[in-house]
């Protein structure tokens, strides 16, 4: 590498454009991933993969909010609200439920498995009860489950995009309206 090379980044919104020599752009990447890393969104790449992950983040959530030594769950959610056992004197502190809410929106980049569930219960910053804690707890011990979780894409997979549509007509025992949600995959 000559000193005096240069190594042009382009940023537009969240897309790169890196251009330079070879040697230039691999150093890029190399330390942008380092930088990455740090952030939460871990990238771990051999010859023709590339694995995304946020297993660190979410170890530090866990640990952040003392559930690193509850027993995992299953399932993001439980469906049935009544039967959560909300039971119990101790207000919900509302700055540390947003909190939680806030990091779990930050892992949802590579756990989408939760999406609807921290979706359902960032709704409810607000008028904060006992029970929406209880629930996101229970996200909690779902994410201890799936750790390890994140995107792994591989050289020559064939890709697609699919996509499903649910609909659930007077859904919310609320306000009776629907509720209706989408999610589109791009996998091989």
């Amino acid at each position: 590498m000559v000193k005096d090379e240069p190594l042009i980044l382009v940023l537009y919104v969240d897309d790169p454009f890196l251009t330079g020599s070879s040697g230039l752009i691999k150093d890029c990447k190399r330390k942008s991933c380092r930088k990455i890393q740090h952030e939460g969104l871990e990238a771990w790449q051999k010859n023709g993969e590339i694995f995304l992950g946020q297993g660190r983040y979410a170890t530090d959530i866990l640990k952040r909010f003392k559930m690193q030594d509850w027993r995992p769950m299953t399932m993001p959610m439980i469906t049935n609200w009544k039967k959560i056992d909300a039971s119990g004197d101790k207000e919900v502190d509302p700055t540390l439920y947003r909190q939680l809410i806030g990091s779990l929106m930050y892992l949802v980049n590579t756990r989408p498995n939760i999406c609807f569930a921290v979706n359902i219960l960032s709704q409810f910053m607000v008028e904060l009860k006992r029970v929406h804690w209880v629930a996101t707890r229970h996200i909690l011990r779902y994410v201890r489950d799936i750790v390890g979780y994140g995107f792994k894409y591989t050289q020559g997979d064939d890709v697609r995009l699919c996509g499903f549509i649910d609909a659930n007509w007077e859904g919310s025992s609320v306000d009776r309206k629907n509720t209706s949600r989408y999610c589109f995959n791009v996998a091989a």
